[in-house]
């Protein structure tokens, strides 16, 4: 990780790119979504080239900031390391404590718990980030709020009754019914569509 810092730093430089010199937080945050759309592709292709490249453009995008942060004076790499693995640390008791946990759903229920100790409650429009894409913040909101599972009844009704947006909800509310991510169905499906028409 400190050879990529170092690049980085040349690269915001006095000799640096002009363009790398002028990014900030807030000018960044297009590139950091768009390069963790382009992993996730590069890891549902199972390209293993790909995915080397693509999470390098993620981690680079962690030094990007990192190094803003260093030259604001406000944070440095090692402060984003040393939250991330205090964290884990913390979220997994089970591995580093002394609490069990058998199953992955003990594992998820311990985590949440952790994390709503830790941030205090949160209203559960609050607990979802607004930046991810509109699938999966309504799979998650869905699941914050204990709403129902879909059904095809529901889905109809929206459909019937006009209201595209209330028909997508209730589509990822029956997709959670499925146990499908409908997220990545719908990529896959995207995939698929571009396949047949390339």
């Amino acid at each position: 990780m400190e050879r990529l810092l170092e690049v980085m730093r040349a690269l915001r430089g006095p000799n640096g790119c002009p363009w790398d010199k002028q990014q900030t937080h807030q000018s960044l945050r297009p590139y950091l979504l768009e390069e963790a759309a382009e992993a996730v592709d590069a890891i549902g292709e199972g390209s293993v080239p790909k995915m080397v490249e693509e999470l390098g453009d993620v981690l680079l995008q962690v030094a990007f900031h990192s190094v803003i942060g260093e030259q604001e004076g406000t944070f440095r790499y090692a402060d984003v390391e040393r939250a991330i693995v205090e964290k884990l640390i913390r979220r997994h008791p089970h591995v580093f404590g002394d609490r069990e946990a058998r199953t992955a759903a003990e594992v998820l229920a311990n985590w949440e718990r952790q994390k709503e100790q830790e941030r205090g409650p949160k209203p559960p429009c609050e607990q979802v980030p607004r930046a991810l894409p509109a699938l999966m913040r309504a799979q998650a909101l869905q699941e914050k709020l204990n709403y129902p599972q879909g059904s095809p009844e529901r889905v109809r009704e929206a459909l019937e009754a006009g209201d595209l947006g209330r028909l997508l909800f209730e589509v990822v509310a029956l997709c959670r019914k499925e146990n499908v991510n409908p997220e990545v169905r719908l990529r896959e499906t995207l995939d698929a569509i571009c396949s047949e028409n390339s």
